[in-house]
């Protein structure tokens, strides 16, 4: 799938999203790269082999304080992740949309358990 695609279905998933939770949505980038950073895998503790959909940077809006003014917090997409297990268009819509989703709950707070 060409980039451009990809990012479109990032945007649907983003637009799926039920207002209440998507005005909450703030001080966040969203993003789309191949694959991580050699620093994104050493922050989040991942070996290279780890097969990452995507990765939530930031501080939850759980634990942030009233007077909180930090640089965006950051969802990045791995778009050939994604491509390595999901086959069609529709595959790939479905896993982009669930991972855009997971990645937005650790903004909010919640933990891989809670999600699953």
């Amino acid at each position: 799938m060409d980039d451009k695609k990809f990012n479109e279905l990032v945007g649907e998933a983003l637009d799926s999203l039920p207002k209440e939770f998507a005005k909450k949505l703030n001080n966040i980038a969203i993003t789309v790269a191949d694959v991580p950073t050699e620093y994104q895998l050493r922050k989040a503790k991942l070996s290279a082999s780890v097969l990452l959909f995507g990765l939530y940077e930031g501080i939850p809006q759980t634990k942030r304080g009233i007077y909180y003014s930090h640089l965006p917090d950051k969802i990045t997409i791995f778009k050939n992740a994604i491509e390595s297990v999901a086959v069609t268009d529709e595959e790939i819509r479905e896993q982009v949309r669930e991972t855009v989703i997971h990645e937005i709950g650790h903004h909010f707070g919640l933990s891989d358990e809670q999600l699953k």
